[in-house]
């Protein structure tokens, strides 16, 4: 399940700037921010669109070679579920139409007035502001895309997560880890005499 949304930030020169990006829920792995002055159905397209590369990168096929076959009709099954809440960009018919051309996708909407549904994705994004983006001046959209990739990065490779037994969102979402059990690196002490 990768969880979809929007999050407003304002630069030191006057620009507002919207961050759109996928949270794998399971995993806490962030996919790559998409950098726009708007906040419609084409950007939560483009979102999407480099989750799919991202993922294609990393596993090295597209996710829509993991699809299974519906015996009775054919059809491809989905293998991932996106979750949005209820803006104008998600109901909109160009992002569903984007929905239906991609098997592999599902596409779910939160309850109206209910942020809590899509909380992962809505916790990534407080982290990223408070430890990136509130501490720096931001002058524009570069320098936001520059902080972002850097957060990015570090939260998926660097730094272990509390929701996965203290393991790296990277690693648990290559299957190198288990987010069930901890995994702690441990310096071996030796003896000195």
């Amino acid at each position: 399940m990768w969880q979809l949304d929007f999050s407003e930030f304002e630069t030191t020169t006057g620009g507002t700037w919207r961050l759109a990006g996928c949270r794998d829920y399971w995993s806490k792995y962030e996919h790559p921010f998409h950098v726009s002055p708007t906040g419609n159905q084409y950007d939560a397209i483009d979102a999407i669109e480099l989750a799919l590369a991202d993922y294609e990168a990393m596993f090295g096929h597209p996710l829509r070679d993991r699809c299974g076959v519906d015996e009775q009709t054919g059809e491809l099954s989905p293998v991932v579920t996106i979750v949005t809440d209820n803006g104008g960009p998600f109901r909109s018919f160009r992002f569903e139409a984007f929905i239906e051309l991609h098997p592999e996708l599902r596409h779910v909407r939160t309850r109206v007035r209910s942020p809590g549904q899509n909380g992962s994705r809505e916790r990534g994004f407080g982290t990223l502001k408070y430890e990136r983006l509130f501490i720096d001046e931001i002058d524009d959209a570069v320098m936001l895309a520059k902080h972002a990739e850097e957060y990015r990065l570090e939260y998926n490779q660097t730094r272990p997560h509390e929701a996965i037994a203290w393991n790296r969102p990277k690693q648990v979402h290559l299957g190198q880890a288990d987010p069930t059990t901890p995994k702690f690196n441990q310096d071996q002490l030796l003896p000195t005499t």
